[in-house]
């Protein structure tokens, strides 16, 4: 771990389990303030209290993501807190136990869209709207990708949630590319951080892991600190910098996303 994290303010969503408790863990030995966010207030101040215990620099924030009033909250929150210099949207739900069964949202949106690429798009856009975060935002996304069918964006049709996992993920990435184009203020990269890692997604769709909740969380390090260093717009399937799916690149992708995004975004602030 290098020293360009310590001091900084690291806003970490779904630090209370798997990768993102890791990731928590890693930033506060490596001195920064970690913004240890969850959904499980008992669940924020187990962690918190582990890290204060040990020495570290925590705040703790709680709110539930599929909820986007929440996400809104949330932004309001952690801006009212004090700087903040790198927002890591890792919190996420994967393809779920029975992927033929349509969940849906607090709001009534498909829930993978909703956490996946709802929630942190609501984050992102009213915390950019407070020129924070002030170096660097952190996509956790995926290797799998699948476009968004545009007459379909809540998959309301022939659900599959395998699918609808891929096509949340694919839109948190073109997003990322998006906003690293219009905004020059701040360095937005995407990640793969292995697949089918030992984490309560994988383990929930009945998953065997093939990698550790470790290994993912050295991957968003190595990818925050890579940000530090200037890099963005970018995409890293673990530690190498790949291209994901093309239309995460397409302009005329990139437009219709956001558009969708802030329209069906708009009540929450």
């Amino acid at each position: 771990m290098s020293d360009a994290i310590r001091g900084l303010r690291i806003l970490v969503t779904g630090a209370t389990s798997g990768i993102g408790e890791l990731l928590a863990q890693r930033l506060a030995e490596g001195g920064a303030t970690v913004l240890v966010h969850g959904r499980d207030a008992a669940r924020v101040e187990e962690v918190s209290a582990k890290l204060r215990a040990a020495g570290r620099s925590v705040e703790k924030f709680v709110a539930n993501l599929s909820a986007l009033a929440e996400a809104a909250r949330l932004a309001r929150e952690v801006a009212v807190a004090g700087s903040l210099d790198v927002l890591v949207n890792n919190a996420g739900v994967g393809f779920g136990s029975d992927p033929s069964h349509r969940e849906v949202s607090e709001d009534g949106f498909e829930l993978r869209l909703a956490v996946n690429f709802l929630a942190p798009f609501v984050l992102t856009e009213r915390l950019t709207a407070r020129g924070l975060p002030t170096q660097a935002v952190i996509n956790v996304a995926s290797a799998g990708q699948e476009p968004l069918d545009q007459s379909d964006v809540l998959s309301e049709r022939s659900y599959d949630g395998i699918s609808a996992y891929r096509r949340s993920k694919l839109a948190l990435i073109t997003d990322t590319f998006q906003r690293a184009a219009q905004d020059p203020a701040r360095k937005y990269v995407a990640l793969h951080p292995g697949a089918f890692l030992a984490t309560k997604m994988v383990r929930e769709a009945n998953i065997t892991p093939q990698g550790t909740a470790e290994s993912g969380a050295n991957v968003v390090l190595f990818v925050v600190e890579q940000a530090l260093a200037g890099q963005t717009g970018v995409y890293f399937d673990r530690e190498r910098q790949t291209a994901p799916d093309k239309s995460a690149s397409n302009a005329a992708a990139q437009a219709f996303l956001r558009a969708e995004a802030l329209r069906l975004t708009a009540p929450f602030r």
